[in-house]
């Protein structure tokens, strides 16, 4: 169908690579037990909404431009680089834990993570041109029917990770009840996520791929 083939091995790959912590798997960790399920949850769908964008630019060509030029690929990578750190220093510069817990603060908008996630997916080159390394082999190249292929491998792999996203949102969110108890703990783990971010941030930036 579509000149598909070997489908049932795409989907094993891609739960496979889901499960495999990545930038994703931090980011929605650090999220959950930060600032709870929702804001996780939120987090998790906007990753997913990144990766739809990136199927969309792999059935267009997009990601094609982006293994192509190293310039391209330069500052797209340096772009989202720094939305990483940027995420990081706002989180080590925020408020103590028990500050925002008594302002009511802690929450956050479940909006501006949808958006935070969906950006650091979006803007990490690495996903784009996993996209454009991974499907084309299982797309038929006689196929008269390839950017159709390309969005329905594309919807697959998105539709597995954002469940596996769900599910460490859900996870991680049920630990954020202890450390709320424990807000000094709670502090602790808000300015490590934050210093993590930063992590993930450079090194983003100084990966030559």
């Amino acid at each position: 169908m579509l000149g598909i083939h070997d489908y049932w091995l795409f989907v094993a790959t891609g739960v496979l690579l889901n499960l495999t912590p990545g930038q994703d798997t931090f980011y929605i960790l650090g999220r959950s037990v930060t600032q709870g399920t929702r804001i996780g949850v939120a987090s998790a769908l906007g990753i997913g909404a990144g990766s739809l964008a990136h199927t969309a630019m792999a059935a267009v060509g997009l990601s094609a431009l982006l293994a192509a030029s190293a310039y391209a690929f330069t500052v797209v990578k340096l772009v989202g680089a720094a939305y990483l750190v940027y995420l990081g220093v706002r989180m080590l510069a925020a408020p103590s834990v028990d500050e925002r817990l008594i302002s009511g603060t802690w929450a956050g908008s479940a909006l501006t993570a949808f958006r935070d996630g969906a950006l650091t997916n979006i803007l990490n080159p690495k996903v784009a041109l996993f996209f454009l390394a991974l499907m084309p082999q299982f797309i038929d190249p006689a196929s008269d029917a390839k950017v159709l292929a390309f969005v329905v491998l594309g919807l697959t792999f998105v539709t597995t990770g954002t469940l596996w996203c769900l599910v460490l949102a859900l996870g991680a969110g049920r630990l954020r009840d202890f450390f709320v108890r424990h807000p000094k703990r709670m502090s602790v783990v808000s300015r490590a996520a934050g210093g993590l971010f930063v992590v993930l941030g450079v090194r983003l930036a100084v990966s030559r791929q």
